[in-house]
């Protein structure tokens, strides 16, 4: 078969493949167009999950009668014009692929009006053919139709899948570009009727507003505001507390640059910074803005747009783990919405996380909270922690319950009613009543002691008795040289000693000593194919995860009054108290209100 050169139309069906995938990318293609038209009002109207109809509008710039038929030729765009632009790219699109992919596949109409011009104009685009521009009636601004999406292409046609799956990735599509761009107001109608009728947010009222009615009341109640600036980075956004965790990673949204996008990188550092106060099965949500310098970042990487490239990968990774973890660990019992209980609900084990319970014996001596922390085991694990905490002061007066209970507004938490079970402490605070698993809260507690005392005495090695010889090939044996100062940070020491041969010397110090080489083996997996690597830490954070759950003070155990006290001012000065190292919550918040309604009070 002879080489021949394609038709045009031909060519735009195949590229329609890339960027056109369903009737959600459409969406996002005409928006993003419309942004960068510097539209701030955006109407969208879809029929048949978009496979009907995608009609959007919006009050933009618009563009001139002859710069219509252009803009359905391919490369053809107002974006950019040399490479420089290319390098530093501050618009949505820029290819000029989008609308001449959507035509090809549709039946496609463009018509649009600038502001001094007294008529729109209109051409459409039929299997190929182009109309001439024609006079057409519309205010300012552009409108895109898109009927009969993939008509011409049966084969595209058949893998959509059906119009309730094809609106829900519509409707995700628009919720994304929502919330990228809170300051343009948003209307989507589907089949005639107004799903979301977004007005402009310009204010932080508005924009919360805006995120309670794409997000739901809960995450807004729930959320941390973050912003942070460093250098040329800045990140601003909202983070739910980790009592707002989800089952799944269904409200997770980062931009960079106003862009929605996929980067594991990314999603790592915020799983990092979550990773002490979030159980297991459950996933963060989050909606988080990066602001990097245009240049820095490269989005030429997918048709979509949705991967992007980073210069300063690591740089970035760091600094919006450090930032997170820095606003979780900031909220301190008193300020953390998440753990008051306005309602009480029935019990829901089927949603609930499926873990082993922690094996809580009662004991048959009633030990004190001040001495209830095993000075031997963690000494024996080769932590400097620091010395038991006191009970709390008794108050100036007689100490009666009366006399402390009219004061409860002085501490975050109140102070200490009693315990229940031996489990539960309850407290009265100016709010109402509030409840604190014992042992979890104490686990914390621990915990975030021995962090303190491991980061102050910094990496410690432990030498092997005898030294192992591992056999790498030679790429490998390099990536171990060109890496020596991490070694060395990690607590390791290996030495090459051939081609491809390394001696490992010495681990850090406190982990299991079972599988040195296994061990190894990871971190230059994780050096060589991520550039970093967590084992490390990881398996420090587990050992003083056990020696702190092994620590805490057990069920059943009697506290008096001023050490359950000493436990909630504790509480009150520790990072992340509000969940146990497994990410279960230590205490919750009953407030007045929930209580009334237990006793029908005010009926």
């Amino acid at each position: 078969m002879s080489i021949v050169r394609l038709p045009d139309a031909l060519i735009n069906q195949i590229a329609a493949g890339e960027v056109v995938a369903r009737p959600a990318s459409v969406v996002k293609e005409l928006v993003e167009n419309s942004l960068d038209a510097g539209a701030r009002r955006i109407r969208i109207e879809v029929e048949r999950g978009g496979i009907g109809l995608i009609r959007v509008t919006d009050d933009g710039a618009g563009m001139a009668p002859e710069e219509l038929p252009l803009a359905l030729e391919r490369h053809a765009t107002s974006k950019i014009r040399h490479l420089a632009d290319l390098e530093r790219i501050a618009t949505l699109g820029f290819r000029g692929e989008a609308l001449p992919s959507i035509a090809a596949v549709s039946r496609f109409s463009l018509t649009s009006r600038m502001a001094h011009s007294p008529h729109a104009w209109r051409v459409e685009c039929h299997d190929g053919g182009l109309s001439e521009p024609i006079p057409a009636p519309h205010p300012p601004g552009t409108r895109v139709s898109v009927r009969d999406l993939f008509h011409n292409t049966p084969a595209r046609r058949k893998f959509l899948r059906s119009e309730r799956t094809e609106f829900d990735h519509l409707a995700r599509t628009v919720l994304q570009l929502a919330l990228a761009e809170p300051e343009a107001g948003l209307t989507l109608i589907h089949n005639g009727r107004t799903l979301w009728q977004l007005p402009p947010a310009t204010e932080p009222v508005s924009v919360e507003s805006r995120l309670a009615i794409l997000l739901g009341e809960d995450f807004l109640r729930h959320a941390l505001h973050v912003r942070h600036e460093r250098a040329a980075i800045a990140l601003s956004g909202w983070i739910a507390a980790p009592a707002f965790s989800r089952a799944q990673g269904d409200v997770q949204h980062l931009f960079v640059n106003g862009r929605w996008i996929r980067d594991k990188g990314l999603a790592h550092a915020v799983r990092h910074a979550y990773r002490d106060v979030l159980h297991h099965q459950r996933h963060p949500a989050y909606v988080l803005h990066l602001t990097l310098d245009p240049a820095s970042v490269d989005v030429n990487v997918h048709p979509a747009k949705h991967e992007i490239r980073l210069r300063d990968a690591r740089q970035t990774h760091d600094f919006l783990a450090r930032s997170l973890q820095d606003a979780l660990a900031a909220v301190r019992p008193g300020a953390e919405a998440g753990h008051v209980v306005t309602e009480i609900p029935m019990p829901t084990p089927a949603l609930a996380p499926r873990q082993d319970p922690l094996p809580l014996k009662v004991a048959e001596s009633a030990p004190r909270y001040a001495s209830a922390i095993p000075k031997g085991g963690m000494a024996a694990a080769g932590w400097d922690v620091a010395s038991p905490l006191a009970a709390a002061p008794a108050p100036a007066s007689d100490g009666s319950m009366a006399d402390r209970a009219a004061r409860p507004d002085e501490q975050p938490l109140g102070f200490a009613l009693g315990q229940l079970h031996g489990i539960y402490l309850l407290a009265q605070n100016a709010a109402g009543l509030v409840v604190v698993d014992i042992h979890a809260a104490h686990e914390r507690i621990l915990y975030e002691r021995l962090k303190r005392a491991a980061a102050d005495g910094g990496p410690a090695s432990q030498s092997l008795l005898v030294p192992v010889e591992i056999t790498l090939n030679i790429t490998e044996a390099d990536w171990v040289e060109r890496w020596a100062p991490e070694w060395t940070a990690f607590g390791l020491l290996v030495d090459r000693t051939g081609p491809a041969n390394v001696t490992l010397r010495a681990l850090p110090a406190g982990l299991p000593m079972q599988d040195p080489v296994g061990l190894f083996r990871d971190l230059l997996a994780d050096l060589m194919h991520q550039g970093r690597t967590d084992r490390v830490e990881a398996q420090h954070h587990a050992l003083m995860a056990s020696l702190a759950c092994h620590g805490a003070v057990r069920a059943g155990r009697a506290l008096t009054v001023p050490e359950l006290d000493a436990l909630l001012r504790d509480m009150e000065r520790t990072e992340r108290s509000g969940q146990c190292n497994h990410g279960r919550p230590t205490w919750v918040q009953l407030d007045r209100a929930a209580l009334d309604r237990l006793f029908l009070r005010g009926r």
